[in-house]
């Protein structure tokens, strides 16, 4: 074992909090850690482990848990019972491991660690180990919590959708409806707007923060955080090198999955459309629509008169309008799951209608698609205010009084992104955003020098160590 690690320059702990579109992202990122020569073990809960379908990777997988190994959070009374019991347990399953791993001669010189979670910090602290917190969100969504937590923004906002609200590190003025729904209706999320606001409990005592984002797509927003953290860095997007920058042909998918995508049915589907004439419709892992929503939802995509390939899973299916199936069947075709990223990728697609997840947002500016931004909740709300108004690569849908984005509004977003002269300014955005993405992740970009410094640090720290 000891002989084997000596090929290494340094270990990686890797500790994702337990969804789909935590544990990809660092997934990802261990990746390229790895590809710097140093060796990375990624633990996920071993609730997580058991529910999704285990990766194709050479990143060692290790598991902790959270003290429900049976079902995770799904079990759980509720969120804030969870959060508080992962920590209790997390903590002393952490730090098994890593003596464990020490045991097997596989010393950790750093734990890279899931904001949502602080704990993993103060066991790394214990060790006299690095430690380094990873943001799964965008700067300016971080801003916003980090702003609430230092008491600069009121919980709730202003209601009215009339005033526009400054918050420092955020370029443009938001409204209540831009925010993040754990900050503007934060009585419906007590437990998630703690969790949130306490990734910035113990920062300060981080060795490094690490932005899943890439600097030239948030440069006010990021220069804003290193004012109070001179070690954060950007080091997105994290998603798949052949669907980014195209070094690594054997990097194709994230890894981990809850769901069997149906790919050969897409592709297919896809590959018989004419370029730029498909919108894709998904809204990722968690999001569900109310059967108000899927039906207003589906009649504007019918109504539109365009191709579409629509994600919905099977747990979702029983709130499709009656009749749909047969209503579209010449225009659009219904799945339960499928590859995101080769859809994307695809050049039959030419809009992505999205709830605007953070995963979802930044595999849709490096493939170069388009948005119409349907938000639901948690930080969505700001990256489709971002989206439109400040990358100009979308639409949002807005919404009734009733939260309820109509037919008509599905209708006329998709066609102008499709068919209208604005669209074609919106592409052309898009594109650019796609290009930069790639160049900040390739050789010499901005996200490469950050993680070649890290690594350079890291391993320079493990030799200091190794020689004392």
């Amino acid at each position: 074992m000891e002989k084997e690690d000596r090929a290494y320059k340094a270990h990686c702990l890797v500790v994702p909090f337990p969804t789909q579109g935590h544990v990809n992202p660092m997934l990802q990122f261990s990746k390229r850690l790895q590809r710097k020569g140093l060796k990375v073990t990624l633990a996920t809960t071993r609730s997580f482990r058991k529910l999704s379908s285990p990766p194709s990777t050479s990143i060692a997988l290790e598991t902790i848990s959270d003290g429900y190994d049976e079902g995770g959070m799904a079990v759980a009374e509720n969120i804030g019972d969870y959060l508080d019991r992962f920590r209790e347990i997390g903590s002393r399953t952490l730090t098994e491991l890593i003596e464990k791993l020490s045991d097997l001669g596989h010393k950790v010189h750093c734990i890279v660690y899931d904001a949502f979670m602080p704990w993993p910090l103060d066991v790394a602290k214990r060790f006299g180990i690095v430690g380094a917190t990873f943001f799964t969100q965008s700067c300016a969504v971080d801003n916003i919590y980090y702003n609430v937590q230092q008491g600069l923004l009121k919980v709730p906002p202003s209601t009215d959708e009339a005033d526009e609200i400054l918050v420092p590190g955020v370029r443009v003025p938001l409204r209540a409806s831009d925010m993040p729904s754990f900050v503007s209706v934060p009585s419906q999320y007590p437990a998630f707007l703690r969790m949130v606001v306490d990734q910035f409990s113990n920062v300060d005592k981080a060795d490094w923060i690490f932005c899943n984002t890439f600097y030239e797509l948030e440069v006010e927003e990021a220069d804003w955080m290193s004012k109070f953290w001179p070690l954060l860095r950007t080091i997105g997007p994290t998603i798949p090198s052949m669907y980014l920058d195209k070094r690594h042909e054997d990097d194709k998918e994230y890894g981990y999955s809850l769901f069997k995508p149906n790919s050969d049915a897409c592709l297919k589907w896809l590959n018989e459309r004419q370029k730029g004439s498909v919108a894709y419709v998904s809204f990722g892992s968690l999001a569900e629509l109310g059967a108000e929503q899927m039906e207003e939802l589906g009649w504007g995509l019918k109504n539109s008169n365009i191709y579409f390939l629509w994600v919905v899973r099977e747990k979702e299916a029983n709130k499709l309008p009656k009749g749909f199936a047969e209503a579209i069947s010449e225009k659009g075709l219904v799945v339960s799951w499928c590859p995101q990223l080769e859809v994307l990728a695809n050049e039959a697609v030419g809009c992505f209608v999205t709830h605007c997840g953070w995963n979802s947002t930044l595999e849709a500016l490096s493939s170069g698609v388009p948005m119409v931004a349907v938000p639901q909740w948690t930080d969505q709300s700001t990256n489709a205010k971002y989206i439109m108004d400040v990358w100009k690569m979308g639409l949002r849908a807005q919404a009734d009084e009733k939260g309820i984005v109509r037919r008509e509004e599905i209708e006329c977003c998709v066609r102008e992104i499709l068919e209208g002269e604005r669209g074609k300014e919106i592409t052309k955005n898009a594109l650019k955003w796609k290009e930069l993405a790639g160049k900040a992740a390739d050789e010499g970009g901005s996200s490469d020098r950050n993680i070649d410094e890290f690594t350079a640090k890291l391993v320079q720290h493990a030799n200091v160590h190794v020689a004392s």
